[in-house]
């Protein structure tokens, strides 16, 4: 009996130490998120300004609905006047806001815009939080001002932004490198990316696909998005393997693409943006069909 106590003393002492740690851990990544939020980028607003030009607005139109991804209920909202609330349980809750001209619009100038594309930076010079800049900060600059260019046509919506909080756990992720929340962190703002030119090449699908890897996982294998609620869809596998796109065609690719519509039939989760997705041209789908081709075959769940 009186072994068993002190085995259970050591063991309660091992837990508070445990415990210890792990809150210290916690304390610090959460401070070293909160202090990298507060950090002011010496990253100068480019001298941009929008074009009235309509084949420059249609291509900003294109961008904004297709690869950029801006415009659905996840991101900015159908028209753009705000998204709808996303809950990620201990992780964040996010919600996109009103990017028209009664509202953030109206806010930033054209070079404040363009920075906001390409670096993630705010007009304050801090980091914005959770809109994957990092994903598109590829694009050239004549498509950083077609969006800007676009975004100066759109019609005012007077709604009022949501809510984004980003919790205890969702700040430690980002330390970690498992959820990009601290935008501008990670991405490299004295890099130009040579992109090549728009064609149906697996070289330009590998620009085009990038925003799929935020859910999908950098090996694009899927698997449970880090620290989301078990209700959360879970990402599928995208990879040529068994588990993943083995057996698919480019048709079927193309279909599920436009649709939502997978080859046994049911539908795509809501988290996958299918308002922007199936507006790719034929170039921008068979460019990402051919990076995904050629990507390594991995078993699903290893993100």
């Amino acid at each position: 009996m009186r072994l068993l106590k002190r085995v259970l003393k050591v063991l309660g002492l091992v837990v508070l130490a445990v415990a210890a740690v792990l809150g210290v851990f916690v304390y610090v990544e959460c401070s070293r998120f909160d202090a990298s939020m507060e950090k002011v980028y010496d990253v100068p607003a480019p001298n941009v300004t929008h074009s009235a030009d309509p084949a420059v607005v249609a291509r900003g139109d294109h961008l904004v609905h297709s690869i950029a991804a801006c415009a659905g209920d996840l991101c900015h909202g159908g028209d753009l006047g705000g998204g709808k609330p996303i809950e990620m349980g201990p992780v964040a809750t996010m919600c996109a806001p009103n990017i028209t001209p009664d509202n953030l619009g109206a806010a930033y100038s054209d070079g404040e815009l363009a920075r906001l594309v390409k670096h993630g930076i705010k007009k304050d010079g801090r980091s914005v939080r959770f809109m994957p800049a990092q994903d598109i900060s590829w694009l050239p600059d004549s498509d950083v001002v077609a969006i800007v260019s676009y975004l100066r046509t759109i019609k005012p919506q007077d709604r009022p932004n949501g809510t984004t909080v980003i919790k205890t756990l969702g700040k430690v992720l980002d330390r970690q490198e498992q959820f990009v929340l601290d935008v501008a962190r990670h991405i490299d703002h004295s890099k130009t990316e040579p992109v090549p030119a728009p064609e149906p090449t697996a070289a330009y699908g590998g620009y085009v696909v990038r925003l799929c890897a935020g859910c999908h996982g950098e090996h694009f294998s899927g698997g449970p998005l880090p620290g989301a609620p078990s209700s959360f869809a879970v990402p599928l596998n995208i990879t040529p393997d068994a588990t993943g796109l083995k057996e698919w065609s480019f048709a079927d690719f193309e279909k599920v693409m436009r649709t939502g519509v997978r080859r046994n039939g049911k539908e795509l989760d809501k988290l996958m943006p299918i308002e922007a997705w199936r507006n790719f041209d034929d170039t921008e789908m068979h460019a990402a069909w051919a990076y995904l081709q050629k990507l390594p075959a991995r078993p699903f769940g290893g993100r």
